[in-house]
């Protein structure tokens, strides 16, 4: 049995191709309300965090977690990244590893 799998690194402009699957996400915190924040990856997401995340508003961030069908995240995992976040070389990431996908993804 193989069980490959992985979480690709998106933005917002693949949310679409990534409905109920796992998916890694750097943007921006830009607000924060209750476990609900918004985050800015190449456009807007929505994110519903879980109770162990703890993020500020204005810092980067990494999130693991799955695409609902109305295109917001479910986090499972997250990560502050703080201010310095190159957004410009996590966008370059994610196009890459799309160029490429076999080198970085296990499709089923």
């Amino acid at each position: 049995m193989d069980n490959k799998s992985s979480t690709p690194r998106i933005t917002c402009a693949y949310l679409s191709q990534y409905v109920g699957k796992l998916v890694t996400v750097v943007g921006k915190v830009v607000q924060l309300r209750g476990e609900e924040a918004t985050i800015d990856a190449d456009g807007t997401i929505h994110a519903f965090l879980n109770r162990e995340a703890h993020l500020s508003a204005n810092n980067g961030v990494q999130l693991i977690g799955k695409v609902n069908p109305d295109l917001s995240i479910k986090v499972l995992s997250s990560v502050d990244l703080g201010q310095g976040v190159d957004y410009n070389l996590a966008n370059a990431v994610v196009e890459v590893t799309h160029r490429y996908k076999p080198l970085f993804m296990y499709e089923n």
